[in-house]
């Protein structure tokens, strides 16, 4: 009889142990549940970003390269200075043909477009927008930055390289650096222009992610920009520097060598309606223009559309220039 007790008081206990075990493991479960169901809140420790002081060291916080926003109607007012220097241009070059009103207008665009607006928007720079815009429908762009890069490509298809001439904030840079012009070979020349199609072909790939993520390479590579915004990595500072001492020999390398831009105003001035003429009315074949032309865009004294940047520089040099000046209104012609 006492062992039918005993054996029924170890079931009983038996059975108290293994509820208490059972309760014990429900409330971890119901707290681990709860856990998961609602982790604790994250609280941000600092509402700031950390200063240099914060940081230590030597640690520089890098500055901001890119220019301030500004009023939508500014986009508009940019639009309107544009269309007016390339329209100033095109008469400049084509009907007064003079060399000194250009200079002055180059001087105007370089300051506005160029030190004002910090080089943006720029056309050059507008490649990479476009492409992108044109292969990914996530990606939107800006009216001002289309007009920007489309304005100068009709243009181009009217006139010729009127954008290079005097309106293009890094060619005008360029050149009113250059003292004294020295001729590049001609094999040379056309050699080293094909860099500039390269070029305009690496920068479409990037800003479309050919190669991985979208990367826009000639914003990050254009040297001049830190000249205009008076900042920059010193890199690019010396690279834009070295472009600009070569400038003073050879005209506008960057332009005719590097410029992802020009390879597409090249193609379009090909096609262009009119373009410039060195004696419209009769040809003096004298060669003088060909020694007065740094690009090297005059061959068989003829100036080549394509690589024509409309500096004007042939008619300073042409003995039958004034000739060529319609007169002032009452006096009669010679003769």
């Amino acid at each position: 009889m006492r062992g039918f007790v005993d054996r029924l008081h170890a079931r009983d206990w038996r059975h108290i142990t293994l509820r208490r075990y059972s309760i014990a493991f429900a409330i971890l479960l119901t707290c681990a549940g709860q856990t998961h169901a609602a982790p604790p809140e994250y609280v941000r420790p600092v509402e700031t970003a950390p200063t240099e002081k914060d940081i230590g060291g030597d640690y520089v916080i890098p500055s901001v390269q890119h220019p301030a926003a500004r009023a939508a109607w500014w986009g508009a007012v940019d639009v309107v200075l544009l269309g007016t220097s390339l329209a100033l241009a095109a008469w400049i070059v084509l009907t007064r043909r003079s060399r000194t009103m250009l200079v002055a207008l180059t001087i105007g665009c370089l300051i506005y477009f160029g030190f004002h607006r910090k080089g943006c928007v720029c056309p050059v720079g507008a490649i990479q927008n476009v492409s992108l815009a044109l292969t990914n429908a996530k990606y939107s762009v800006p009216l001002v930055v289309v007009v920007f890069f489309v304005l100068p490509l009709l243009v181009t298809l009217l006139w010729g390289r009127v954008f290079c001439g005097g309106v293009c904030p890094l060619g005008a840079i360029q050149d009113l650096v250059l003292l004294k012009p020295i001729q590049v070979p001609r094999r040379l020349d056309r050699a080293l222009g094909l860099l500039k199609y390269l070029y305009l072909f690496l920068a479409v790939a990037f800003a479309v992610g050919l190669f991985g993520k979208p990367d826009f390479i000639i914003c990050r590579f254009d040297p001049f920009v830190g000249f205009f915004r008076r900042s920059g990595s010193a890199g690019i500072l010396l690279f834009g520097g070295g472009l600009l001492l070569i400038g003073l020999t050879i005209g506008r390398p960057y332009c005719r060598y590097l410029c992802p831009y020009g390879a597409l105003l090249a193609i379009f001035a090909r096609f262009s309606w009119r373009g410039v003429t060195i004696t419209p009315d009769r040809e003096l074949d004298c060669g003088l223009c060909v020694e007065a032309c740094p690009f090297g865009a005059i061959e068989d004294m003829r100036a080549k559309r394509s690589s024509c940047l409309f500096c004007a520089r042939c008619y300073a040099a042409c003995p039958r220039e004034p000739l060529q000046r319609p007169l002032p209104r009452g006096v009669p012609p010679d003769g």
